[in-house]
């Protein structure tokens, strides 16, 4: 089963910057397909990978900030190749 997962770190502390990056970059690292936009990191791929790189990142992620919050919203399909048509 193929998901497409949206990711928006907020750490909540000054210098926020490095860790938002560092996820960023393992995932870019991952193998796995990753766009990233101003507002969020999108992450697309078979459900059992995307979700193994997610629980080990995440957890570094976590553990490189004082305070944050993870929104992840996950969609059952790959859209990667998404275009509107309107």
């Amino acid at each position: 089963m193929n998901i497409s997962v949206e990711l928006t770190l907020t750490p909540i502390q000054d210098n926020y910057e490095p860790a938002i990056i560092q996820l960023i970059q393992n995932l870019r690292n991952s193998g796995l397909k990753v766009l990233e936009n101003p507002l969020s990191t999108q992450v697309y791929g078979d459900y059992d990978e995307v979700m193994t790189v997610l629980n080990k990142e995440i957890k570094i992620a976590m553990e490189a900030v004082d305070r944050g919050l993870l929104y992840m919203k996950i969609v059952k399909s790959d859209r990667y190749d998404y275009e509107p048509h309107f």
